[in-house]
């Protein structure tokens, strides 16, 4: 039986490299004629380690090391460089993929940040297909920001730390600039012209995955339907199944046990995802106002990565960077950490709230478990996030929402203290309608969801778009 090959390209960072291998398992379970093969690019600041898969549809092929240059951190021009000298080498594995004349590709499955690959696909006369791994508010917003710099002659840069708004279509009050994704304004490092570049280029793709679904961004997607961009097609929410990287099962086991011990809906769960981590002002202010809250606490705390890296990691004594006495205060409330099992522990009954870094990815598995959030982003597209979860959404509170790591400011032990008051609120709005998405969040992905007919549409265009390319030849 002749076999239906896709291929996919992540970004080799977790976030990414875990949202494109669960779209890939969703694709090869709802239609046995896919087998995909997923290339891992070697990244020098992070490991790619650890990704598996049970399945016996999807492969795992990790393309050769490479040298791009000097540079020791990265930057937007080190990324561009990095995905350049990648395209010979996806077209030879895929080269070496399509040998077998039982092979039929199909197209490729590219990350928002791999766009260079397209012209791969079109050498192949397969189509490409985005996978856009943060929300459709975003998508809108890149494509809309793009749009007014090539045609409108917007200066990006007049938006820059500033409470100057602009109107975007896909969220539904206007934004200040003082959320705008930092990389918009790096004009130094080349992050702006990367992200220009590859926002321009969504829009040469045959179809757009996106990790969302419509009854959570109704406006959003209903704003890119009938227009210019390809067709969007919301397929969430996909949540990373993996343990993650960084611990073990011990570790897992230790925490999960302590929860056990805790009432319901009682702890408070701050983690700020893969690459968030804070310096020691900031950790005093965090500490002090846990401790003033009285509030029950899991704290996943990182130490900033060395020079070269950008995966933190563990303190190897957490006790330095807290303030005296303060594991022997809360002993009683708290529990200080490493690494954290996130999902397992959004999953568990005794959370009750999260602070979270606002991550697409970690908004999703709040959602999926029906944890209040409180917005503190941190880097890349996190602010919009969370804005658009505290002012369009009405699911999340605000201890900060324009907060960037890159700004020399400390939140205040008052204002977080505040940000958990509201959060761990019984009685509040946003906790209701985090139950009220929680339950559509399920029913979303199952036979007669929306995302499940999504999933469908995207599976039947693709394959009339490649029988027309057959027809073609």
């Amino acid at each position: 039986m002749e076999q239906t090959e896709l291929v996919f390209i992540p970004f080799p960072i977790i976030g990414h490299l875990a949202s494109a291998l669960e779209i890939a398992k969703l694709i090869t379970k709802r239609d046995p004629r896919f087998s995909i093969t997923i290339f891992i690019m070697k990244f020098p600041f992070g490991s790619t380690d650890g990704m598996d898969t049970d399945s016996d549809s999807i492969r795992f092929v990790t393309l050769p090391p490479v040298e791009v240059s000097s540079e020791t951190t990265p930057s937007g021009h080190f990324y561009s460089e990095f995905l350049k000298v990648h395209i010979p080498l996806v077209r030879d594995a895929v080269h070496e993929l399509t040998r077998s004349n039982s092979v039929r590709l199909s197209g490729f499955v590219i990350d928002m940040f791999c766009t260079h690959m397209i012209d791969v696909a079109d050498e192949f006369g397969v189509p490409s297909y985005l996978f856009f791994s943060s929300g459709a508010a975003v998508l809108g917003f890149l494509l809309h920001v793009q749009f007014l710099h090539d045609y409108e002659g917007l200066d990006i840069n007049e938006f820059k730390d500033s409470d100057a708004e602009l109107d975007v279509p896909t969220l539904v009050n206007s934004v200040p600039g003082k959320v705008f994704p930092a990389w918009m304004f790096d004009k130094e490092s080349g992050g702006a012209e990367m992200l220009l570049y590859h926002t321009r280029r969504f829009r040469e793709v045959k179809g757009i995955l996106v990790n969302t679904f419509i009854e959570l961004e109704s406006h959003a997607i209903q704003s890119l339907s009938g227009s210019t961009v390809p067709e969007v097609y919301p397929v969430g929410p996909i949540l990373n199944t993996r343990m993650g990287s960084g611990g073990g099962q011990q570790d897992a086991s230790a925490i999960m046990n302590w929860l056990d011990d805790q009432p319901p809906s009682s702890v408070v769960f701050l983690c700020f995802g893969s690459m968030g981590s804070f310096g020691a002002d900031q950790i005093k202010e965090i500490a002090h106002a846990l401790e003033h809250s009285g509030h029950r606490f899991l704290w996943s705390l990182r130490q900033p990565p060395p020079k070269g890296k950008m995966i933190p990691s563990d303190h190897e004594n957490i006790e330095q960077v807290l303030p005296e006495g303060f594991l022997h205060r809360t002993a009683r409330i708290g529990k200080v950490i490493g690494w954290a099992p996130q999902i397992a522990v959004l999953a568990h009954s005794a959370v009750g709230g999260f602070v979270s870094h606002c991550g697409w990815n970690s908004l999703l598995e709040s959602v999926w478990y029906g944890v209040p959030v409180a917005t503190w982003p941190i880097y890349a597209e996190q602010q919009i996030n969370a804005f658009q979860m505290v002012k369009d959404l009405g699911l999340a509170v605000e201890i900060k929402i324009d907060y960037n790591k890159d700004r020399d400011h400390i939140v205040s032990a008052h204002e977080i203290e505040n940000g958990l008051r509201n959060l761990m609120n019984i009685n509040s709005e946003v906790r209701k309608k985090r139950k009220e998405m929680e339950k559509i969040s399920h029913k979303v992905m199952i036979d007669g969801g929306s995302s499940h007919f999504s999933l469908g549409h995207f599976i039947e265009d693709m394959d009339s778009k490649v029988m027309k390319g057959k027809d073609a030849l």
